[in-house]
Formats: C-alpha cells, sequence, structure tokens
C-alpha cells in the first residue's frame, strides 16, 4: 500500500467516526425529553400562614422556556423549557406582578420545586375619618344537592290461591315441597304509580291452612315501580295479605355550615365542588347580616376570589376593604 493509499484509509476513516458521532449525537438530542421547571408563587411573610398563593404573576425565562407562563390561582406556575437545555444550565427567572416588587430568581436548571415569594407593594390607603367597622362572628352556609325518599304511603293488596288439599302430586307439578301433595300456585302485583317506588316488601297468609303454604317470590320491575309476589298452597284455598310501603325518589337542598380561618387581613375557606346558594353570615359592629356571595362574589366589606382545586372542591379567599377590619 502506498503512502498516498494510507492517507486516504485515514481520512476515510476520521470521516466516518465523525459521521457516526454526530449521528449518534442528533439520536440522543431526538430522544431527550425537554426538561420542564415546576414551583409556586407565594406571598413573601414570615408568618407561614400569611403566605398566601399568588395567582396571575407574569414569569419568563429569557427565551429559554417554550413560552412564557402565568401562575395559577394556587401560586403554581410550569416552564417547558427548550429541548437543547439540560440540568447544569444556568437561568434567570423573572417573575412580575404590578402588585408586588419585581423578581429575577438567578438559579441552575435543577430537578427541585421552585418556592418562590414575593413581596407585596406597600400600598398607601387613604386615611380614615371614622374608626374601622369590625366584622366578626363570620361563618359560611351553602346547599348541596343530596338524594332522599319521601314516604308517599302504603300498598296493601289481598290474594287467594286457590286448592283442594289431601290429593296427592303424583309428580305433576306443582307440588307441596316433600313432592306428595298437590299444590296450587298465585301471585299478585302492585302499582306504586309514575316515579314512586316500594320499598320493604312483604307478604303473609291470613288464613286458611296457613301452615302449608310458602311465600315463593317477590320482585320489582320498572326502576321499583311495579312488585310481583308469588305463593305456594298444598292445602286447601288459603288467603294472603301482600303490603309494601311507597317512596318518592327526589332530590332536596341540604344547609351546611361551614367556618372560614383568618389570619391577619385574609380570609381562606373551603367548599365542596357541587355547594349552591353561598352566603356569608357575620356581625359588622355586632349586628348580624347575611350576605350572599353570587358568581362575581361581591361583599360590601371584602374583596375575593376563588380557585379550583380538582376533586377537592373550591377555595375562597377574601381581603377586607378600606375602612374594615376582621376581629
Amino acid at each position: 500500500m502506498t503512502r498516498a493509499h494510507k492517507i486516504e484509509v485515514w481520512i476515510a476513516l476520521i470521516v466516518t467516526i465523525l459521521l457516526g458521532a454526530t449521528a449518534l449525537s442528533v439520536i440522543r438530542w431526538g430522544i431527550q425529553k425537554p426538561i420542564t421547571l415546576r414551583g409556586a408563587v407565594l406571598v413573601d411573610d414570615p408568618d407561614p400562614k400569611k403566605q398566601l398563593p399568588i395567582g396571575g404573576v407574569e414569569i419568563s425565562t429569557d427565551n429559554l422556556a417554550v413560552a412564557d407562563t402565568n401562575s395559577e390561582p394556587s401560586g403554581m406556575f410550569v416552564l417547558h423549557l427548550r429541548k437543547p437545555i439540560r440540568h447544569g444550565h444556568p437561568i434567570v427567572v423573572h417573575f412580575r406582578d404590578p402588585r408586588y416588587r419585581p423578581l429575577d430568581l438567578n438559579d441552575y436548571v435543577v430537578d427541585k420545586l421552585y418556592i418562590v415569594h414575593l413581596a407585596p407593594i406597600a400600598v398607601k390607603r387613604p386615611p380614615q375619618n371614622g374608626p374601622q367597622v369590625k366584622v366578626s362572628s363570620i361563618r359560611i352556609r351553602y346547599t348541596v344537592k343530596a338524594p332522599t325518599d319521601l314516604n308517599v304511603g302504603s300498598a296493601v293488596k289481598i290474594f287467594e290461591v286457590q286448592n283442594k288439599g289431601n290429593v296427592p302430586c303424583k309428580g305433576q307439578n306443582p307440588c307441596s315441597p316433600d313432592g306428595v301433595w298437590k299444590a296450587a300456585t298465585g301471585s299478585a302485583s302492585l302499582d306504586a304509580g309514575a316515579g314512586n317506588q316500594f320499598r320493604s316488601p312483604r307478604a303473609s297468609c291470613i288464613a286458611g291452612p296457613c301452615p302449608f303454604t310458602r311465600i315463593e317470590s317477590d320482585s320489582t320491575s320498572q326502576g321499583g315501580r311495579i312488585l310481583t309476589v308469588s305463593a305456594r298452597n298444598w292445602s286447601d284455598t288459603a288467603t294472603f295479605l301482600f303490603e309494601a310501603e311507597v317512596f318518592r325518589p327526589m332530590v332536596s337542598q341540604r344547609e351546611h355550615w361551614s367556618y372560614p380561618a383568618i389570619f391577619g387581613d385574609a380570609m381562606s375557606f373551603t367548599l365542596p365542588a357541587n355547594a349552591e346558594s353561598v352566603s356569608i353570615e357575620a356581625e359588622l359592629d355586632g349586628q348580624p347580616i347575611i350576605f350572599p356571595l353570587g358568581p362575581l362574589l361581591f361583599l360590601s366589606w371584602a374583596s375575593c376570589d376563588t380557585q379550583a382545586n380538582p376533586d377537592r372542591g373550591r377555595v375562597y379567599r377574601c381581603t377586607p376593604k378600606p375602612g374594615y377590619r376582621f376581629q
């Protein structure tokens, strides 16, 4: 092999290695999952009970994320970083909200939950011309729809099963339970009416040779509206009493009460997701008043907002308006 041939072989080998390394890098880049940063934005306060979540905060990363985002009402934020960004990469996350001091978080991309505290901007409130109204004895009233059954009466029917006793069965059904005597069967049905259902069905022999009778079965149909019973008699004619309670399934509004947690100027309470007719009962300077809390969450003495927690109802937070304070 000449010197020129050796050089060509080495060049081909180097090119092959470079192409392989490039292809491997492309494949690795393609299968790498993008990194996601998760965290929460809270009010900066030394008291943990007053570190309330902040929603609506604008969050950006100088184009390191796929898109900028905003914190949820629960304070949570999620940032999906671009694919080239890996663990250990320096990052600056900007948090902006007109109610709070701006914050630029200098950090590195690591696996952790980012808990960010924003300091409120002091707002000069107009001087109060008089004493503040004290809001006390607060409780929350709401209703929840719940299924219930209303007893609307009972239904009764008397029926006979005619037969003649002491007649051998000889294998001709129906027979007595031991197969000796000829028997007869009979049935009766009750109708609860449209929208009603039967409960607690009962049937008994009340006249005739009752020791030689037996209730065979009872069953319902049409959603519990129709109730049918059958009886067997292997002696002389017997009389049966068939009875059941009639109920109407309904949905009623059940009233519930809840009490808020108050820390400083913040009042929080939670309600089930299906809560309706929410109102706040409170005393204003000792005067009890009921305040309906409609969909706009308007109160004359407080500003409120709400957020939904999946499978855990809703969280409400209220702060007093100027001229009012929690007691």
